[in-house]
């Protein structure tokens, strides 16, 4: 299967009205709160509140709930329309008397095998707000405490002297299967499960082009030079703020030497070992993961099997 016939990569897609225009009323807050279906997710740090009952899934909140009514304006952001509701994330610390039954303050990357997709993107963006608005609690340039603009979504500096505005950032990183022919160039970290390897990836530097980081990232790593590179899809990857950019490189079947000490191990695998070995393979939720059932597909002609 072609990637543009594949499902939208996990984190992705336009499941998620974001109606951004509307960030610029300023009761904005009075109107979530009025609304009798506004949705509100609740998070603090790097954990959301989910619920077990049926899931795991969002243990959405109504404007009623004591962690909503006691929220002030600063601890909400508008994140858009959720199946047509409003869908507000609210900040929250909680005792566990506090929470409704069955719901607890969990991390994401856990959750992502079992979470229905929508839900995994809304909570992969509000993962990525809390981490975002957590780093500028002050101004970058003067130091001074800032407040949250725009329903959440910018910082100003609250010095009358400063007034610099900050917005949420994403850290672009590059993720690339290379191949060569029926083989495929994989590397380990040593903190990855036993067995497991995956594409080639690391962070775009200031002055780069997507290109030039594919290129310096496999050099770097594995000593392989990439003769071309095709852009195929991206990915949000809010651990903490990434946004993976996804790329096919082919290459000759150079030997590998490990440059420097980000991996510990890589080398190339042909399509058969792959189908051998399970567990090899990174998980489903991945970009890593369809970047390899693409070529895959059209290296050998079947889709990877179902237990890899």
């Amino acid at each position: 299967m072609s990637p543009a016939n594949r499902p939208y990569n996990p984190f992705s897609g336009a499941s998620l009205d974001r109606r951004s225009e509307s960030r610029r009323n300023s009761d904005w807050i009075e109107a979530a709160r009025a609304e009798s279906d506004t949705l509100f997710v609740a998070g603090h740090g790097t954990l959301q509140l989910v619920s077990r009952h049926a899931g795991p899934e969002i243990a959405f909140l109504r404007g009623s709930h004591p962690l909503v009514a006691r929220a002030t304006e600063a601890d909400m952001v508008q994140l858009g329309w959720h199946g047509g509701q409003r869908c507000v994330l609210v900040e929250a610390l909680a005792e566990a008397s506090e929470l409704p039954p069955g719901t607890a303050f969990e991390e994401l990357r856990p959750l992502l095998p079992e979470l229905r997709p929508d839900e995994a993107a809304l909570l992969a963006y509000a993962r990525a707000l809390l981490i975002w608005r957590a780093r500028h609690r002050h101004c970058g340039v003067c130091g001074a405490p800032t407040a949250p603009r725009s329903a959440g979504h910018s910082m100003r500096c609250t010095s009358s002297e400063c007034g610099e505005e900050f917005f949420p950032r994403i850290d672009p990183a590059i993720i690339v299967l290379v191949t060569a022919g029926d083989h495929v160039l994989l590397g380990r970290q040593q903190a990855w499960p036993r067995g497991r390897y995956s594409a080639l990836a690391g962070f775009v530097e200031p002055g780069e082009s997507l290109e030039d980081t594919v290129a310096r990232e496999v050099f770097e790593e594995t000593g392989v030079r990439i003769e071309r590179a095709t852009y195929i899809a991206s990915q949000p990857w809010p651990f903490p703020s990434s946004l993976m950019l996804g790329f096919h490189a082919t290459a000759g079947r150079d030997p590998v030497r490990l440059l420097d000490s980000e991996l510990e191990d890589a080398r190339w695998f042909a399509a058969a070992e792959i189908e051998s070995m399970p567990g090899l393979l990174p998980p489903r939720f991945t970009i890593a993961r369809r970047l390899m059932e693409s070529w895959f597909d059209e290296a050998v002609g079947h889709p990877l099997p179902p237990h890899l």
